[in-house]
């Protein structure tokens, strides 16, 4: 479960944000702030994994805040959220390590990728105890057509598997079907059931069958390399 609190000086902004947070699975808003006091009050209070950030707040700029907030835990992730587009806003933001920058006004499907991305890159941290070079680049988020020393069957493209692994590491907890798979390689249904096949083989994914809305079971594909 992703604790979150949502800092923000307009209340009908942060029910909005609130409702795109109950959109998702496995996310829980355990507290609201509508300024920078209340911010630091609620972080203590529930130590939640990622604080949804606003800049423009009217006792402190959010900003400014990151620098208490890293001190009080270098555990907490923060997310900007935020109508400042100002270069030296953005650039000390991405300074203190925030995990997104998003400017106002923000889009559902633009709030909702950046917290699937940033749950499948913690469930890819909880998972190890030690990080090698390939965790590393996944995590920054550094391209690879194909990973140093790996053998790919016959069958298998380096490309192809680029994209099929990139699609099931930002799945998060809905997983994918082969058939949805496939709609996003441009393949067919067997063609990408034999790449996220391929990804259980070398511990990168999982399958469990679940029940589909016609209520038969079908087989869905998580990223969880172990």
């Amino acid at each position: 479960m992703t604790k979150v609190v949502i800092a923000e000086d307009d209340y009908r902004v942060a029910q909005l944000h609130e409702s795109f947070l109950m959109k998702l699975e496995n996310v829980q808003v355990v507290g609201k702030a509508l300024n920078a006091a209340e911010t630091m009050q609620a972080v203590e209070q529930h130590q939640p994994d990622l604080l949804l950030l606003d800049v423009y707040m009217p006792d402190q700029l959010g900003t400014d805040l990151l620098h208490q907030l890293r001190e009080h835990s270098t555990s907490l992730d923060v997310i900007m959220i935020t109508a400042a587009d100002d270069k030296e806003m953005v650039t000390q933001a991405l300074n203190y390590g925030v995990v997104d920058y998003i400017i106002k006004p923000i889009s559902m499907d633009r709030f909702v990728e950046t917290i699937k991305n940033y749950q499948a890159k913690k469930r890819l941290i909880d998972s190890h105890e030690t990080m090698d070079q390939k965790l590393v680049d996944q995590l920054i988020g550094k391209e690879q057509t194909q990973y140093e020393g790996e053998v790919l069957p016959k069958g298998i493209d380096s490309l192809t598997l680029s994209k099929v692994r990139k699609l099931l590491q930002h799945s998060g907890d809905t997983g994918v079907t082969a058939e949805l798979a496939g709609e996003h390689m441009g393949a067919s249904k067997t063609t990408a059931r034999r790449y996220l096949e391929y990804l259980i083989s070398t511990h990168e994914g999982i399958a469990e069958m679940r029940y589909g809305k016609v209520g038969r079971p079908e087989r869905k594909y998580f990223y969880s390399k172990n």
